[in-house]
């Protein structure tokens, strides 16, 4: 069975306004745009939308992002209240078929009920999904989620690599490519081919393999939890429960 992967950024309690979510959407999209063609135009869901597109487009300026984002604020089933202190939700996708979907929560200040994300989900299969997954692509989309969403981690994986390494419900994920905020503290020498790349002033890109790492290459499962293990030594891997964030 063939991996499902997927690149995900994760951040805890982080209050934002949809206007300082949307600054940071648009300069994620912009990044994003360049480190594929299939990137350059997402669409999202509406009534209405002319049957030949996959969607809504949605362009990626500010007030437009601004107003996409406050669409998606979660309400009460009774009343439909805003619950202010989950943030902003949407998804977007960029074709009919075979189509990347992004999932983005943002500005939740609330420790319940998971942390902000950031998630891409490229095709499972054909042209799009060969091209996406190599090393220098997945780092450039890395590159854009790390320095647009200033998340606490971020990694390219597959599902089934996660559940053969991930020890702990709440921990930083180690994948194929792994980013570390330097918020969590200081990587440690890691054996090779790991490469380690800083991302900025913000953290560190590890990237494991010139080649994706597969669930079902026992070698790759050994090595990823490895490099899992020597960077739970340095204490990178645990993650606190979050607090709320500061009104």
């Amino acid at each position: 069975m063939q991996d499902k992967y997927y690149v995900g950024a994760y951040w805890g309690p982080r209050k934002e306004t949809a206007l300082e979510c949307a600054r940071r959407a648009e300069l994620f999209f912009h990044m994003l745009a360049r480190c594929d063609p299939s990137f350059a135009q997402w669409y999202g869901a509406g009534r209405g939308f002319p049957r030949e597109l996959p969607g809504w487009p949605v362009r990626p300026e500010v007030k437009e992002l601004e107003a996409f984002l406050l669409k998606g604020r979660n309400r009460t089933d009774v009343g439909k209240n805003v619950i202010e202190d989950l943030g902003f939700g949407q998804m977007v996708w960029n074709a009919k078929k075979e189509a990347t979907t992004i999932d983005i929560t943002c500005g939740k200040y609330s420790p319940w009920g998971g942390p902000n994300i950031c998630l891409l989900k490229p095709p499972r299969q054909g042209a799009v999904q060969e091209r996406l997954l190599r090393a220098p692509v997945m780092a450039e989309v890395l590159t854009s989620m790390a320095t647009a969403w200033d998340p606490d981690f971020a990694m390219a994986s597959s599902s089934e690599m996660v559940d053969l390494v991930e020890k702990r419900n709440r921990e930083v994920r180690v994948g194929w490519l792994t980013y570390l905020s330097r918020r969590l503290g200081t990587v440690p020498p890691l054996p090779a081919p790991v490469r380690i790349e800083p991302v900025g002033t913000l953290g560190w890109l590890l990237i494991l393999s010139p080649e994706p790492m597969m669930a079902s290459n026992p070698e790759h499962v050994a090595f990823t939890s490895r490099v899992r293990e020597l960077l739970d030594r340095a204490g990178l891997i645990e993650r606190p429960v979050p607090e709320p964030a500061e009104e």
